[in-house]
Order: structure tokens, then sequence, then C-alpha cells
């Protein structure tokens, strides 16, 4: 069959708009079965391949294969959580294109709660079943570590039981350097006031070309990883994310789960891998629209080819909405996330799923795609496992 071979290259030239596939790319279909194939062995997808696989035209095909692979690590069960996002502040320095959510000191809109604010939300959490936070902000250039710290001891004060997950590299990298201190020196002060993990964001895309496009004042990729590999070596655990739908071109997306596979294969400290579709709104990028049902699909999909040293990949409900999100555990897709209740960043940038699913809604939609719904913790520990459709109706 004859075709035009995509590139191979790890630096592709410059990024088209929209995140798609392009049109003037062409691989075979040999190319693709070969990957699939190699996938259901169990062998170690390239670069290559993971471009390649972008430019199927057969989604179903993809998820045929994906789907495999997650029954065979995951068998039908589908895990979340109760948990509630509390965004402490969104004052920030930083000044990123694609972000609706940050706001300067004395900005119409800009907030940075108190302790008392922190400790009645982390009161709500626990009084409804919630078993962890998680809490992610703009970097105030007035805080230290001391609000880092009395933030998360007034979490744990509360609610002793909430699991805290909380800071992303960014956050992290911002503070050390105020601090002048080593990340281990941060992460060691954070830990012993009940920091329990991180969570994945501020990583985006690792690609430099995209970077110094969409947040070039932002800590590196290399940094971002840096950070994790860290905090893994200390026994903390971490989520990871990609930010796609942006600028981004599919190559960059590869890349950037090629490196998340390869920190994972040196420290196993990754709990979960998630993408985050990019939400339009309310920001200086200049994109006015969603990603599309069939590039969430196809993301997920890749992803559980792509990952093969990841347990469980996630389909951000908030982001991508129900309906897909349900649809990606036949993707590939093996956890919904959570309960959430208060989710600001995707929400400012115009995200249409809204900041809160309840716990039986989020067992309906699992149990709808004939899946079983597993509540866990949030290092994937089970809390419980439903498998008696009457218990739903008591939630």
């Amino acid at each position: 069959m004859e075709s035009v071979t995509c590139r191979t290259s790890h630096v592709p030239p410059s990024p088209i708009a929209g995140a798609r596939p392009r049109p003037d790319v062409q691989v075979s279909y040999t190319q693709i079965q070969s990957a699939l194939t190699r996938a259901l062995r169990g062998e170690r997808l390239s670069f290559e391949d993971g471009v390649n696989l972008y430019h199927s035209p057969d989604l179903l095909e993809l998820a045929a294969v994906a789907n495999e692979l997650n029954l065979r690590k995951n068998g039908r069960d589908v895990f979340f959580n109760v948990n509630r996002h509390i965004n402490p502040t969104n004052i920030c320095a930083l000044s990123c294109k694609f972000c609706a959510f940050s706001r300067k000191p004395g900005e119409e809109g800009a907030y940075a709660y108190s302790e008392d604010e922190i400790a009645h939300r982390a009161k709500v959490a626990a009084d409804s079943g919630a078993t962890e936070v998680h809490m992610v902000g703009g970097l105030h250039p007035r805080w230290k570590l001391a609000n880092y710290t009395n933030i998360i001891r007034t979490v744990k004060e509360t609610a002793p039981q909430l699991h805290v997950k909380a800071f992303t590299a960014v956050e992290l990298d911002w503070l050390a350097r105020k601090e002048r201190k080593t990340v281990a020196e941060l992460l060691g002060e954070l830990r012993a006031a009940g920091l329990g993990s991180l969570p994945g964001g501020g990583a985006e895309i690792f690609a430099p070309y995209i970077r110094e496009k969409i947040c070039d004042t932002k800590l590196t990729g290399e940094g971002w990883l840096d950070i994790h590999r860290t905090a893994h070596k200390m026994g903390l655990r971490s989520n990871c994310t990609m930010l796609y739908g942006h600028i981004e071109d599919v190559e960059a997306r590869v890349d950037h789960m090629m490196h998340l596979r390869d920190l994972q294969e040196e420290t196993r400290g990754f709990n979960v891998f998630i993408p985050l579709a990019y939400q339009p709104e309310n920001n200086e990028l200049g994109i006015n629209r969603h990603t599309y049902g069939v590039d969430d699909l196809k993301t997920i999909a890749i992803a559980r080819l792509m990952l093969d040293n990841f347990q469980h990949i996630k389909s951000y409900w908030v982001m991508t909405g129900d309906r897909v999100a349900q649809t990606a555990l036949h993707y590939g897709a093996n956890d919904l996330d959570g309960t959430v209740v208060e989710e600001k960043i995707a929400n400012m940038a115009g995200s249409r799923a809204g900041m809160a699913m309840a716990k039986s809604k989020l067992l309906r939609v699992i149990r709808d795609a004939d899946r079983i719904p597993v509540e866990r913790s949030t290092v994937y520990e089970p809390i419980r496992r439903y498998d008696n459709p009457a218990e739903d109706m008591l939630q």
C-alpha cells in the first residue's frame, strides 16, 4: 500500500492550531495494524507508533484494542472517589495565556481564602463523606511557606481523616525559589504538616516549542518532571496530566506521554494519567472552540496503548462532560475522578460540565457503561466495591 509516512522527529516544525492530525500526512494501514498488534502482544510502542495511531481513521479499532488492554489490567472495575476541590487563591504572579483562573492583586474577582474559610470547606467535605481534598491555586506573590503549611494543617486539624493532595510542581518550584530551599526540603516541611500526595497540574505540554507560546514564564517541562521525580524518591506519590486541544500538534502529545512513561519506568510513582481537554473561554490564547469527542476519545485510547506502565487512565468528566467521560470507559479509561464539588479553574475557562457530580450519579454513569463502580482512596486503595445495583439508590 502506498503512503506518505508521517514525520518521526522528536523536534517537529512549528505546531498547527487545533491539535488535529495534519491533513497532508498519510499513514498506511499496515503501520497502524502493526502498532495495534504489538500493543496487544504487550510490546512497548515507539514515538512513531503513537503519532501513526493519531492518524488512524478507525476510532472503533483503537477503542477495541485500548478496551482490551484496560480489561486485562483492571477488569470491569471503574474507580472514583468522594473528594472536594479547594482552590485557596487565584492571585498569581504569572500570566499564562491559556489561563482564565488567575488574577492580579487588587483585580476584580481576585480572592485568597482565610484559614477559617479553608476549615469550613474541609468540614463540609468531611461531613459529605469525602476522603480527599485537592488543593491547587495561583502563585500568590505575598504567600510564604508558612501560608502553605498552615493551609494543610488547617485541613488536617479540621478533618484528620482527609488525604491532602495539594500544590502543583509549578507552585512548589515558585515557593522553593522564594524560600531559597531545595524542593526536597520544601516537600519535607509540607509533608510534616500533613501533605499526602501531589496533583498533576502544571505539566501542560512539555515540548518547549509549545510551552514557550502558552506559558513561557512557567516552570519548564524538565523542571516539572524533576520535581515529581524528587517527590517519588521521597515516597510521595503523584498524578500526571497533559493539556491538549490548544495549539499543540500530535507529535507534542506523544512526546509528552513518552516523557511520563520514562519517569514512571524510573520511579513507579505516578498514580494515574489524566488528559485534560483545553477549555477555551476567558483567556488570551485566541482559540474559540472546545475539543471534540473524537479527539477526546482518541487521546484516551492512545494513552492506554502508549502508557503501558500505567495502571490507571482517568477520563476527567469536568473537562469533557459526563457523556464523553462515560464513553471513554470503553476507550481505555478506568477512572472518572470524583464528586469534585467546587472546581474553579476549568469552570472559569468555560467548562460546560459544571463543578459537582453527586456520588449517586457517578455510580449510575459507571454502571450504565456496563462497568462496576469502585470507590477508592487517593492512592487507589479500594474503599468499597458496588457489586449490588440496589445499593446505588442509598447513596
